[in-house]
This record gives structure tokens, sequence and C-alpha cells, in this order.
């Protein structure tokens, strides 16, 4: 049996209003995922900027992976990235929010931030803030199934989730949270949802305990994203 070839294609949503900067950082992001991975070619595109996403996958040969950096498996991977890639014989791999680790790496960032704060995890709330969706579950449904799993890697820490789009609203579940509380926003990229919209509801809310970067900034994700690309390939 012949593996696939050992390709891939970073692929996140971006910022329809400015897409430069996300697609600049998802550059150096697979810069940083190859860096792992000496013998593969790793491409990266957003959907946002016009035609990134088929000039990358152009370049694919069939049967490279195609690596979602979304965190819910909604509207945008099942639908649009794969009329995008206009019927290439790819493999779509399952979003970021899915993987089985993320869970693991995101304890291990809020641990680390309680180390730096001299906190307790029995005094401290975590605030997983995600987009939600008006029109259908799933995004909420990624948010709550995360916040369930982080809450059994750390059962003494009080893990709450908060949407943009739906309830329960940021808004209110950040209020009254005191100031030994940590907000940790369920995104890969930080667009437009991270530097505007969580930090106004946040504001609204009167949170004044930390608010960090989201998750897909995190330090040990492009080690994550390559062992996946690895993996998936030994199981094609």
């Amino acid at each position: 049996m012949t593996l696939p070839p050992k390709q891939a294609l970073i692929v996140a949503h971006g910022q329809p209003s400015d897409p430069e900067p996300p697609e600049l950082w998802l550059a150096e992001f697979a810069v940083q995922v190859a860096a792992f991975l000496p013998e593969w070619t790793i491409r990266s595109a957003t959907i946002a900027k016009p035609e990134a996403l088929e000039n990358q996958a152009y370049y694919l040969d069939d049967g490279a992976a195609v690596f979602p950096m979304f965190m819910a498996d909604g509207w945008f991977v099942g639908r649009v990235l794969p009329r995008r890639l206009k019927g290439q014989n790819l493999r779509i791999l399952p979003p970021l929010g899915f993987h089985d680790d993320l869970p693991q790496l995101a304890a291990a960032v809020i641990q680390d931030h309680l180390r730096v704060q001299n906190w307790t995890e029995s005094e401290t709330h975590v605030l997983l803030a995600g987009h939600g969706s008006a029109k259908g579950d799933k995004a909420a449904l990624s948010t709550r199934n995360f916040a369930e799993s982080l809450s059994e890697l750390l059962p003494e820490i009080d893990i709450t989730q908060g949407l943009i789009e739906e309830s329960p609203f940021i808004f209110d579940a950040a209020r009254d949270l005191g100031d030994r509380a940590m907000c940790l926003p369920f995104f890969a990229l930080e667009g437009g949802h991270c530097k505007f919209d969580i930090p106004q509801a946040l504001d609204a809310a009167g949170f004044t305990g930390l608010r960090l970067p989201p998750l897909g900034y995190a330090a040990a994700l492009p080690a994550l994203v390559a062992q996946a690309l690895k993996e998936s390939r030994k199981n094609a």
C-alpha cells in the first residue's frame, strides 16, 4: 500500500475585513509546524483571502492532508472547504478543536498561568470563550464538549463557557467571577472576535481576571499539529 505524500495544507478562516494579517500569522505557524516535519512540505491559506486556498491547494498531490484550524466541524469545514477545494483528491482531517490531545494542551496552559500567579486550582475560575452560532448548534456543542473535557482534567477548577453569538453569552458568564479568574478564548486565530467582541463583553461584565491569548496561540500547538499530520498519514 502506497502512503500519501508528505504534504499538508493548514487552513484557517481568517479575517474577511482584513485578510492579510491572519494570512501572515498562519504562514509563520506553518513554518513552525514544518520544523517538526523536515521531510514534509507544509503550506497554509485562509479562506478569507481571495484565491489563497485555491492557489496553495494547486500544488498538492493526490492524497495530501488538509488540516482545518477550526474549533468546530461546522459549515466552513463541512461545506465551504470541500467546495473551495474543487474536487481535488485531498484528505480533510478532523478540525483542531476535535484533536484528542487539545484538552490536555489547554490544561497545561491554564496550569502554567496558575503557577505564575501563585493561585490554587480550587480558588480559580476559568471562562472558556467560544463562538457559538445563531445558525446551528455545532459551534456551541464543540465549546461545551471541550469545557467538559477540560473539567475532567482540572476537576478542582470551576470551568464555565460563554459564547459570542448565543446563550450562555460571555457577558453573563463573565460576571461575578472575581479576581482569580482567567478567560481562555476557544479560537484558533486572533481575529476580530478575540480583539474586539470578547474584550468588549468582558469589559461590560466587569471581568477583572486574566485575559489569555486564543488557544491557537499556545506554544505547544505546532508540535500537536505536526503529530496529527504524521499520524493521519500513517493511518491513511
